[in-house]
């Protein structure tokens, strides 16, 4: 599968690319941004250093300049090019997924990248279309100007919090923001280690919380934060050691952060109905988006929106114009020393609706098309909303299926008014594809009580 994604070029380490693809790339963002100034970071996976040096390489033989950041998550990535007013650049960094992969984000200006963008340097690799010149190497050490632009947004606290970076890019900045803030911080997996040997770096999947979560009831610590690979989502962890979700967190943030009405909520569109209901009830504009960083960015910054989220804990604000999980980790910290109240009580008294977990079913390349089709005609008397695969819009919930991005499945998910609407979802999902029913059975159980995830 090719590594040009529509929002970053991922693969696996010396399996899909490897150092010499980097310098290709270097000389192709080279030689687009020519004659310009672009940054270079790079996360704390093993494979890093020599793709970064490598893509540095690529790009002075193109004739573009360099300024050096060194390791960086990707949220001091943007920063960085907003502070110091650079014309873009690439960081080095696969995100969540897991050890063995790598990759490039790449920035052209302070617009998010776009599938046009990654098709040119895609051609530019392929037919070594490369300008040639030599670029100047300088630099950077963003650190301390990055926590600085944060903390002084907040006031001051005296909660416990507990902070899981995974091992990954927020292990010394976070702890680092919240101790300067007067919070008190238990650290949990705080030490860079790209091998990512105590969970996954990805904390969207709450099974990779349990450590946190346990951590968190055992120290009365106020809320816990976990952090994925490069830093820029964020998942909670209440004060009962409950998780409280993407939709809820970003539900917290809509009802404390905004004060006046006529604002607009970008959301993406795998999110529950209760965002959508909670910006309404709020008077604002709710936004459906396709899934997708790059796809909620541009849609959030086009509209001019206050706020913007995705169910996977990428939080966007309008205060810095990009998503970062710190941010939004201050954030909630200061919510809750505000109100004076415990995570898990805000989040209990947001309602909630069953919906399913993500449900990813193998099916060839070449298959996901017509599986598209047999679902879309199965809904002829339903709105059908195409934004990314298919939504068909019941009168008492939705379902999504779309296409998998990394590899040959289809991801479908589904919500409903109640269980009986729920099942109701699910008959009609076998109806159009039969054979997929043993794979979806197990997944159409509705939430908990209190809509919180606690096993």
């Amino acid at each position: 599968m090719s590594i040009y994604k529509e929002c970053d070029i991922r693969g696996i380490y010396k399996k899909d690319f490897d150092e010499s693809t980097a310098y290709l790339i270097g000389r192709a963002v080279g030689s687009i941004a020519s004659g310009k100034c672009i940054a270079v970071g790079g996360d704390v996976r093993e494979s890093t250093p020599v793709l970064k040096r490598e893509l540095i390489r690529g790009v002075l033989d193109s004739g573009a300049n360099v300024a050096d950041l060194g390791m960086v998550s990707t949220p001091m990535f943007y920063f960085t090019l907003k502070h110091y007013s650079l014309d873009g650049g690439v960081t080095v960094t696969a995100s969540h997924n897991p050890p063995q992969y790598n990759g490039f984000k790449v920035m052209f200006g302070d617009k998010p990248v776009t599938r046009a963008d990654i098709m040119e340097i895609m051609r530019r690799v392929g037919s070594g279309d490369f300008s040639e010149g030599r670029g100047a190497l300088t630099s950077l050490c963003p650190l301390d100007n990055y926590i600085g632009s944060l903390t002084r947004r907040f006031s001051r606290g005296r909660m416990k919090v507990v902070i899981d970076s995974g091992n990954g890019m927020m292990s010394e900045a976070a702890p680092q923001a919240f101790e300067a803030l007067g919070y008190e911080v238990v650290r949990l997996y705080c030490e860079y280690d790209g091998r990512f040997p105590n969970r996954s770096p990805n904390p969207a999947v709450y099974d990779n919380l349990k450590d946190l979560r346990a951590t968190v009831t055992q120290c009365k610590a106020g809320f816990g934060v976990a952090f994925d690979g490069d830093g820029d989502r964020a998942v909670f962890v209440d004060d009962a050691g409950g998780v409280v979700t993407g939709e809820q967190s970003l539900i917290i943030f809509i009802g404390n952060t905004i004060s006046d009405s006529g604002f607009s909520v970008v959301y993406d569109q795998k999110s529950s109905s209760i965002v959508k209901n909670a910006i309404i009830a709020k008077g604002g504009e709710p936004i459906m988006e396709r899934s997708g960083h790059a796809f909620i960015k541009k849609r959030f910054l086009d509209s001019g929106s206050i706020l913007a989220g995705e169910v996977s804990g990428h939080f966007f604000f309008r205060e810095l114009g990009y998503d970062d999980g710190l941010f939004a980790a201050l954030t909630m910290a200061s919510i809750l020393t505000e109100k004076k109240e415990k995570l898990s009580a805000i989040a209990k008294g947001i309602p909630h609706l069953p919906i399913t977990p993500d449900m990813r079913i193998p099916c060839p390349y070449g298959q996901q098309d017509e599986w598209l089709g047999r679902i879309r005609a199965s809904a002829s008397q339903y709105e059908v909303i195409e934004i990314d695969g298919v939504r068909v819009e019941f009168p008492y919930g939705w379902l999504l299926a779309r296409k998998s991005v990394t590899e040959e499945s289809m991801t479908f998910r589904a919500e409903a008014l109640d269980n009986e609407s729920l099942n109701r979802i699910k008959d009609f999902l076998i109806g159009a594809l039969p054979h997929i029913a043993p794979a979806i059975a197990g997944y159409f159980i509705s939430s908990v009580d209190d809509g919180r995830i606690n096993s």
